[in-house]
């Protein structure tokens, strides 16, 4: 396709969207309550992994609009504006969060002051494992984010209007600001939300994994509404296979890396065998656990591995839809294999509950309903981006 042949149309997001949305998030909500009344630590855990998720895919989705912007590239422009909407998770964060500060007590051992003046480890850890700061933490980083999110998607919008690409320079500086600030603060995000959960363990990686899960997550999540809106005749005509496989290989590569974070950690504990470090995994490998732990490894790396491996699968429209809803779903499953263990009822095995079904239900609905709204009257392309019709005209 030749530059001259671009002309946009605005469309709005399908109709839909947000009916669809509001049904599913209606009945999450009804029967999130319903689990918080008939059993509150099980719908609190859940919780947690809920709000994990969010994190992933909005945060994640903010790290994907910095790395185009500092990386350079071109054939990430036109899709942006999803990665730009899902986004628009992080200031409901201040919101969401205030569940989990509620129940802190039902999740937390640290937040019993009992345990902690008969613990020494507990004890030594209090200056940072303590109400207060926890709270500042929580709130300071999400405001961090949000910080960033409100700039790089005004500048964004603004410049569909006034052409100017000085915003493209301002947001490129932006983004070089937010990268290694989104590394520190992602990294004790998951210290204070799920490795906290077990405050005797030990893990210097444990950042990176969960950084490693969370581009997985974010990625299926814009992967899979390109794919979607480009069926639905949105990004016709112009996007191509070239760009199909750019999503592709981004997943596959992404896979590879969780999978070798994975295995570093454990490879790291288990040869150091080290009693404060082994007992979190020994847990896991226990029971039924291990049931769990083994369907991680098959769902989160051997399934998507093999699916992505070919050229021609990482241009195909529907495994390419299928492994995005595969992939978000082994990243709940990882998420829920981090938290559900240290849950009081479930440390000696897994035990069924309709509870942990409700909330990634909920969570659907919910991001339905955010992209419905920072979609709505807007262009699904930036078409003041001077590197747009680069974009558009990419090619392998």
């Amino acid at each position: 396709m030749h530059q001259t042949d671009f002309h946009y149309t605005q469309k709005e997001l399908p109709a839909g969207l947000k009916k669809f949305g509001s049904i599913i998030f209606i009945l999450g909500l009804i029967l999130a309550l319903v689990a918080f009344y008939v059993d509150k630590e099980r719908a609190i855990f859940n919780y947690l992994i809920l709000y994990s998720m969010l994190i992933s895919i909005g945060l994640g989705s903010l790290f994907l609009i910095a790395l185009e912007y500092v990386a350079g590239a071109d054939w990430s422009v036109p899709f942006r504006r999803i990665p730009e909407f899902l986004s628009g998770i992080l200031p409901l964060l201040f919101v969401l969060v205030i569940p989990l500060l509620i129940f802190n007590h039902d999740l937390f051992h640290w937040t019993h002051k009992e345990a902690v003046e008969k613990d020494v480890i507990l004890k030594g850890k209090e200056p940072y494992l303590n109400i207060t700061f926890f709270i500042v933490r929580a709130f300071a980083f999400i405001a961090v984010w949000v910080i960033f999110y409100l700039i790089l998607a005004k500048n964004s919008s603004k410049q569909d209007a006034t052409k100017d690409q000085n915003l493209t320079r301002k947001n490129i500086k932006f983004s070089a600001i937010f990268i290694p600030i989104f590394a520190i603060t992602i990294t004790f995000t998951s210290i204070d939300w799920l490795m906290s959960l077990e405050p005797h363990w030990f893990s210097t990686i444990f950042g990176v994994y969960y950084f490693a899960g969370t581009v997985i997550a974010s990625l299926a999540a814009v992967t899979l509404i390109v794919v979607f809106l480009k069926e639905k005749g949105y990004y016709q005509p112009w996007i191509t296979d070239d760009h199909l496989y750019s999503f592709g290989a981004l997943l596959f590569a992404f896979v590879n890396f969780w999978a070798y974070i994975a295995f570093s950690q454990y490879l790291l504990i288990w040869y150091a065998n080290l009693p404060e470090e082994t007992f979190w995994f020994l847990t896991r490998w226990e029971g039924s656990w291990s049931i769990v732990s083994i369907l991680l490894i098959i769902v989160h790396f051997i399934v998507p591995y093999a699916v992505l491996l070919s050229q021609p699968a990482k241009m195909n429209p529907k495994k390419l839809k299928f492994i995005s809803i595969w992939l978000l779903f082994a990243h709940l499953l990882d998420i829920y294999w981090l938290v559900m263990p240290n849950m009081t009822e479930m440390k000696s095995g897994y035990h069924f509950s309709w509870i942990d079904f409700v909330f990634p239900f909920l969570g659907i609905g919910f991001v339905m309903l955010v992209l419905s709204f920072f979609g709505k009257n807007k262009n699904l392309l930036p078409i003041g981006d001077p590197k747009l019709k680069r974009g558009l005209n990419f090619h392998l």
